[in-house]
């Protein structure tokens, strides 16, 4: 039998997952000597032995991976062989800084199964976990991912978890995070009194995988209340954490699927009628944003407390999440009656994931720092600085581009300490120094301001081509294209504010085809946060008496604050404004989620309306003071956008694939009637499925643009 060495490079998600056990236990079953071990840009192995074991053994490499890796080549050189019959797991090599830090995944089955059972040394544990599950990306610090460059570090392992840590059989060999309650983490105050607080009525600061979260209990009005008050969040709804989702929403298998993921995200729901949650958890929508528990401390929680929990962000709102536990202390103080916090430091922020149907709101907890495709190559680092509003940045190399954790809105000093310090990590994390720096046209936003103080060459891109790149690229393609562009506010190339827009474009450029007329906003900032100012600008230029007791007051600023803006967003706002009388709106979006609420699946024809004509809004008016139903001029009006966003498809007619992405999108009735009436006119639709179609995918369009125009 001829013994032939071999060594193979293994890089991907290689880290963190269980790969060095699992190549162990491989090269044992095929009778291979050897050694594996982590460097600096993956996973590198020796074999030796038999030469059909070692091609055996090559096609295992990425064909029988764990669950939680994800190989993307496995590159394999020979050398002379030594004479080696035992395979061992070696030391890490710190060579290199391009490996990839798994995402923190939710706790298994068999972690579980020990956190309830009373025979278990693990029993009630906080902080089980194995190579399967619980952190990676929040406790990691440096590569080659190991626990000296964790946040683990401070927790010498005791002489059981050493033994199992060091035991291939065991499925916590060489988990990184391993801990028991002699050697690992401990809560700050007993689970009991965390318990006893929230059955009380209190608002707890409970420190999660990547900051603190804000619970009480989802059943109780006056402590929802409360804690919405304390926080400055007078309507935005909050998620609840439950272990029995089914008496909150209604969810079919995808949905459930999409629930018990590992990546455990908020799942938005319609809310049962009977659900035993407060109104004001989520007040005014029929949605909730329902989540299992994913960390060993909720599962005990939820258990203890017996019914479902509102799980917030912990910070005042538009802040970012809280992280060190000095600075939680400080900035929840006001908000919090007690602190369930634990001494594992918390390293990268990283807050709850955000999903609704086939795409996410807002990717965070369980997806970053997943890589996403590039479909054009980078030939050097980008860093593109990404918006203002739900914010994120995205590091990009090669093929692929990292998109940052949601990180808010970023215009707060407080808000811009966070972009800055989070990138820095991001930028250690992947070994990297930014060579090509890509910002939005806007000259007023941090990010904007960031990047264009930075040493680099300097990538300008246009809010809406952002979108409409982010979803090229994540479909692998890079045009040309139709792009239906729908939200609220980006500035145009000409200064003004653009977000009701068709454009041809492919990831390097973009022409403007259409666009919703534009409408003025008296009191600039004020008209957004007032959509009533939007629906009487409408009527007033229509020659229609408008309703509305204070506008002559409010048009005076007409002469003086009014810039022009085609958003999708404020049309829906007027509409809104109209038919719900939603005089102010305090988050992002609410006038147009209400009025989805309103049009339900209410079917209704669309008013005849050509794309970006401005008599749609005044078309819905006269539908009102006629007395039709809210619920049908809610319906026929966006039937009536969908319609016409296809009729100018149709019009242009090529190309005959539309892309469609912004924040107004996710709206489902609008997004699915669109699509449907595209698909009909013999179109190929791309939809987001990966990134948000909102502003926090903005950064990795900026990326792809930035990839396309610079190689």
């Amino acid at each position: 039998m001829a013994v032939e060495r071999r060594r193979f490079r293994v890089s991907g998600v290689v880290q963190g997952v269980g790969y060095r056990p699992f190549v162990y236990g491989l090269a044992r079953r095929h009778s291979l000597g050897g050694f594996v071990l982590n460097d600096g840009t993956g996973v590198v192995v020796e074999a030796e032995g038999d030469g059909r074991a070692l091609d055996a053994f090559a096609a295992g490499l990425r064909d029988e991976a764990p669950v939680l890796a994800r190989v993307e080549s496995v590159a394999a050189a020979p050398l002379a062989a030594l004479g080696e019959r035992a395979f061992s797991i070696l030391p890490s090599d710190a060579t290199g800084r391009t490996a990839l830090v798994p995402a923190d995944v939710a706790t298994c089955e068999d972690c579980l199964r020990e956190l309830f059972d009373p025979d278990d040394r693990r029993y009630r544990y906080p902080f089980v976990n194995c190579t399967q599950c619980g952190p990676r990306f929040t406790i990691v610090v440096d590569v080659p991912y190991d626990r000296p460059r964790t946040t683990m570090a401070g927790f010498p392992l005791c002489a059981e978890c050493r033994r199992e840590y060091e035991d291939p059989a065991d499925r916590r060999f060489h988990a990184e995070p391993i801990a028991c309650p002699v050697c690992g983490p401990r809560l700050s105050v007993p689970l009991e009194e965390g318990v006893a607080g929230l059955r009380a009525g209190a608002i707890v600061a409970v420190k999660g995988l990547g900051g603190y979260h804000l619970a009480c209990d989802a059943a109780d009005e006056d402590a929802v209340a409360r804690l919405r008050a304390r926080k400055h969040r007078e309507d935005k709804p909050f998620a609840v954490m439950t272990n029995d989702p089914a008496a909150l929403v209604e969810a079919d298998p995808g949905d459930d699927e999409l629930l018990r993921s590992r990546e455990r995200p908020i799942v938005l729901l319609r809310r049962r009628a009977d659900a035993p949650v407060a109104h004001s958890a989520a007040p005014g929508v029929p949605w909730l944003g329902v989540m299992l528990p994913y960390t060993p401390l909720h599962h005990l929680l939820l258990a203890d407390f017996g019914g479902a929990l509102v799980m917030t962000s912990g910070n005042r709102s538009d802040e970012p999440i809280a992280v060190d536990d000095d600075e939680a202390r400080e900035r929840l103080a006001g908000i919090a009656d007690l602190f369930l916090a634990h001494d594992r430091p918390i390293h990268r922020r990283c807050e709850d994931s955000v999903v609704r149907a086939a795409f996410p709101i807002r990717r965070s907890r369980g997806f970053v720092p997943g890589a996403l495709p590039l479909p054009v190559r980078a030939g050097r680092t980008i860093v593109a600085a990404g918006a203002e509003l739900k914010s994120t940045f995205c590091v990009a190399r090669g093929r692929q581009a990292f998109l940052s954790p949601h990180l808010g809105d970023l215009d707060t000093e407080l808000a811009y300490a966070a972009f800055r310090s989070d990138l820095e990590l991001y930028l250690a994390m992947l070994g990297a120094e930014p060579e090509v720096v890509a910002y939005d046209l806007h000259p007023e936003y941090l990010a904007t301001k960031w990047a264009l103080e930075q040493d680099a060459e300097l990538v300008g891109v246009q809010h809406h081509h952002a979108h409409a790149a982010a979803c090229l690229a994540e479909h692998g393609e890079t045009g040309p294209v139709l792009a239906l562009v729908f939200d609220g506010t980006g500035y145009g190339s000409d200064g003004t504010l653009w977000g009701g827009e068709l454009l041809r474009c492919d990831l390097a450029s973009f022409d403007r085809l259409a666009h919703l007329d534009p409408v003025p906003l008296p009191g600039g900032a004020a008209a957004i946060r007032e959509p009533w100012r939007v629906a009487a600008c409408f009527l007033e230029r229509a020659g229609v008496p408008v309703p509305f007791e204070r506008w002559p007051a409010v048009r005076e600023s007409l002469q003086v604050n009014a810039p022009l803006s085609s958003g999708m967003g404020r049309l829906f706002d007027a509409v809104d404004a109209l038919l719900c009388g939603r005089e102010e709106v305090t988050f992002e979006g609410q006038a147009a989620v209400e009025l989805e609420h309103l049009a339900g699946a209410v079917e209704a024809e669309p008013y005849a309306w050509r794309f970006g004509d401005p008599s749609l809004v005044t078309d819905c008016y006269s539908d009102l003071v006629a007395g039709r139903e809210r619920s049908e001029i809610a319906a026929a009006f966006h039937e009536a956008v969908a319609a016409g966003a296809a009729a100018v498809c149709a019009e242009v007619a090529e190309p005959r694939t539309v892309v469609l992405s912004g924040g107004s999108f996710q709206n489902l009735r609008l997004l699915e009637s669109t699509r449907r009436r595209v698909e009909r006119l013999g179109f190929r639709v791309l939809a987001h499925r990966l990134v948000p179609p909102n502003d926090g995918g903005i950064s990795y369009g900026q990326a792809a643009v930035a990839a396309a125009s610079t190689r």
